[in-house]
């Protein structure tokens, strides 16, 4: 016979990153969930570029950590897989949340920007959505948008800036998965959607991280 699958709950820790001092100068907060085969702490280099007096960025650390390579010499994260996504997802979400009530106090009189890249493109819409997280902007860069998500999952945020960024030569993009990707996008959010286009490959673009910053 099969073997059973059974589940638990307890309690674990983990870690998250930051950049700069948050001050009265500080005018933005970023929460950016990175993508496949990061860390955190290296993420946070895509937001140097930033002015560091304006920029608070956040960076959370995906649970699943793995050797990258046959030598085993680097470590990279993953947010989730296709096994057990559903329970993933919420332990996910869970921690997030304790993310977020650690450093909210933080957050106030300032711009509020939620973006996720690649993988986290995923997690951080999911966050959003399910746990009505209140944001100033949400930046889409070059990941797939969860199919489950729903127009009406966005009610509550249709006074905030959408940004979608992704590279015209980005290897896991055809233009198929772009026209469904931007109609997707445009359908979730109608009235609000700002998309850009720069040339290069499935990268992290950080000119155009300054230039959503200054905006």
């Amino acid at each position: 016979m099969p073997a059973k699958e059974n589940t638990i709950s307890y309690k674990t820790t983990n870690t998250y990153s930051t950049l700069n001092t948050i001050t009265a100068q500080t005018k933005n907060v970023w929460i950016a969930c990175h993508g496949l085969g990061y860390l955190s702490k290296y993420f946070t280099r895509y937001f140097t570029p930033l002015v560091k007096e304006e920029n608070y960025v956040i960076c959370p650390q995906a649970p699943s950590k793995y050797y990258q390579g046959s030598d085993f010499r680097y470590v990279g994260a993953s947010w989730l897989t296709k096994e057990n996504t559903v329970l993933e997802t919420e332990n996910v979400l869970n921690y997030l949340d304790a993310l977020y009530q650690n450093e909210k106090s933080t957050f106030a009189e300032k711009r509020i920007i939620l973006m996720g890249y690649s993988q986290g493109v995923s997690v951080v819409m999911r966050w959003m959505s399910k746990r009505n997280i209140k944001c100033d902007d949400l930046v889409i860069h070059s990941g797939s948008i969860p199919k489950e998500l729903k127009s009406t999952d966005f009610d509550e945020h249709r006074n905030i800036n959408v940004h979608l960024i992704y590279g015209n030569k980005d290897q896991y993009i055809n233009d198929e998965k772009l026209t469904n990707q931007l109609n997707f996008a445009k359908t979730l959010f109608p009235n609000q959607l700002k998309v850009y286009e720069f040339k290069g490959k499935h990268e992290v673009n950080s000119a155009i991280l300054k230039q959503i910053a200054e905006s």
